[in-house]
């Protein structure tokens, strides 16, 4: 049960939702957009957010498409990542949404909704970072596009006032040889020690991360040590996990000289792959 009352819109457009949020925004009634809303609902269950309206965009046509338009691959926010795993359209995506909590939460769990959640493992943004995905961002101006590298650096970094309506990926990138590594301290489901995606593209190996830092990422200093062949792997590993962009996360799930061992393990396997094929 939510413990405080708020006001419901269901848009039926982009222009609508973005409209209804700068007049809910006037009216000092502090709006948030609603995707799958399984984050919100929980912060809202224990009072660590009071927005005074709640806009739903589940019925906005764009963000619930799923296709190939052109040489591009169009996801809208608002499909769920169990929608996604179904049609696998990108399969280093499909996989890492299967990863991501259970089946009955991915029900609910969107895609734009993971990319834009407060919890720090955001694991749907990594296959989006490699494969160099762009995004389609919506506000009271109207609709622009941006490289996910330009709007996504720790978190997702939108104006006020702005939504996540389709993620854009050329379709040369969707069939690139992949793995997807995700290590957690016992189970199959929960959030990760390490979770390690990776894919090759034009004979160089591309890594992403989550539950290794505070924030999921990509980092080219790391790559390219690990793409340095002239080095033993151990060398390369050793010298990739000095390029970390932050101190390890240490938390529930473990500690961080624990981190360490595990993702060390888990980067020689994922490179160990690729480089076989």
């Amino acid at each position: 049960m939510i413990p405080f009352d708020f006001d419901y819109y269901k848009p039926s457009s982009v222009p609508l939702a973005a409209e209804w949020f700068h007049l809910l925004q006037q009216q000092g009634k502090h709006p948030i957009y609603y995707a799958g809303g399984t984050e919100i609902v929980t912060w809202a269950r224990t009072n660590d957010i009071h927005p005074g309206a709640v806009i739903d965009l589940k019925s906005v046509p764009e963000c619930n498409v799923m296709e190939m338009q052109g040489d591009k691959l169009v996801i809208g926010s608002c499909v769920t990542l169990s929608a996604l795993t179904a049609a696998n359209p990108f399969p280093l995506l499909s996989e890492t949404a299967r990863g991501i909590a259970d089946q009955t939460a991915r029900n609910q769990i969107t895609l734009g909704g993971n990319i834009c959640g407060n919890i720090i493992y955001r694991e749907a943004v990594l296959p989006l970072l490699l494969a160099n995905s762009r995004i389609r961002i919506a506000g009271i101006e109207g609709i622009r596009e941006a490289s996910i590298h330009q709007v996504f650096s720790q978190k997702i970094r939108l104006e006020a006032g702005e939504f996540l309506v389709q993620i854009v990926t050329d379709r040369s990138d969707l069939s690139l040889p992949f793995v997807h590594i995700k290590k957690r301290q016992i189970g199959s489901v929960g959030y990760p020690l390490v979770t390690v995606a990776a894919l090759k593209k034009d004979e160089r190996i591309h890594t992403a991360y989550s539950g290794v830092c505070s924030f999921p990422f990509q980092s080219a200093a790391i790559d390219q040590v690990l793409n340095d062949t002239s080095l033993p792997l151990s060398a390369r590993i050793d010298q990739a996990v000095g390029q970390l962009p932050a101190p390890l996360l240490s938390n529930v799930e473990g500690s961080a000289a624990f981190r360490e061992f595990v993702l060390k393990q888990t980067m020689a396997e994922a490179v160990h792959t690729l480089e076989r094929r």
